[in-house]
């Protein structure tokens, strides 16, 4: 190995060749000894033409696309693909190596998965932006917003009308959509509702003991005025990521709901997050919201 020094190596002798006599194979008719004529150059075979490269293939190995999934490391997916536990096209692969092509069916230790990795994304929402198309043409969608952050094609968890403002949570992971839009699903959410008019004292304590409206029982955790505010001024906790529960309830006691604000969801909160901005999770969020 020439690890940067001088390569002054010694004959059989011990002696240097570098002083004295030059060599004799120097000098034309003498024998060049241990020196082997160069090979003429019609010899030499032509080299090969290079094969040219394929072209990339849309198709990809399984156990990147269960890791582009977010489900689990490559590694990882290599042990479940080795215990049978995942199918393509309804059939168990075991094979290592085995590609995925564009259209096939991956299902993952009994959920069908997509190579699109997980994002999570949480907005500040403004007013004037809506949840559904549907509701006002001339409103502008909520998915607007947030369209550049992603290549992945985000969707919001839960509704929200174009008058309602604060956090709103977007993903792609469908598994968390279900869970906090399910009716049963256990996350608080804390909204700061403004009302027309004062809040009765004796009304405040029916939302806190809970209300029946259309035939279905409603109930808050937490209900209070907010502190150094008009007493028009509500704060509320509840599990529902429905915002129509939340203004059902004032106007069911004869209230006009102005504006309604969520300042927490699910333990997110609005803290340097300003109106009309977005952020990602950190993965320490999104490992709460998943143990929820």
């Amino acid at each position: 190995m020439n690890n940067g020094k001088g390569n002054n190596k010694r004959g059989a002798s011990g002696k240097s060749n570098g002083g004295g006599k030059k060599p004799a194979f120097g000098k034309p008719g003498l024998k060049k000894e241990g020196f082997s004529k160069p090979k003429p150059d019609f010899d030499r075979k032509p080299k090969a033409p290079k094969a040219p490269k394929a072209k990339d293939s849309d198709d990809i190995r399984l156990n990147k696309y269960i890791s582009n999934s977010g489900v689990c490391s490559r590694r990882d997916a290599d042990i479940y693909i080795q215990s049978g536990n995942v199918k393509v096209n309804g059939e168990v692969v075991t094979e290592m190596g085995y590609k995925v092509k564009p259209g096939d069916v991956v299902n993952f230790d009994g959920t069908v998965i997509t190579p699109e990795r997980k994002e999570y994304l949480l907005l500040n929402k403004p007013k004037g932006f809506t949840t559904s198309k549907d509701e006002d043409m001339n409103s502008n969608n909520v998915l607007d917003l947030v369209r550049n952050a992603t290549r992945a094609k985000l969707q919001a968890v839960g509704r929200m009308d174009k008058t309602t403002t604060g956090l709103l949570l977007f993903t792609n992971d469908s598994d968390m959509i279900r869970k906090f839009t399910a009716p049963n699903q256990r996350s608080s959410k804390v909204y700061q509702v403004s009302l027309d008019k004062n809040l009765k004292f004796e009304d405040l304590e029916k939302i806190a003991s809970g209300l029946t409206i259309d035939n279905f029982r409603v109930f808050v955790e937490e209900v209070s005025y907010i502190d150094e505010q008009p007493k028009s001024e509500i704060g509320l906790k509840m599990k529902t990521s429905n915002v129509k529960v939340v203004r059902s309830i004032f106007e069911h006691l004869n209230y006009n709901v102005l504006k309604v604000d969520r300042v927490v969801f699910a333990g997110l909160t609005k803290k340097n997050l300003p109106r009309g901005n977005w952020r990602f999770l950190t993965d320490q969020e999104i490992i709460n919201l998943k143990n929820i």
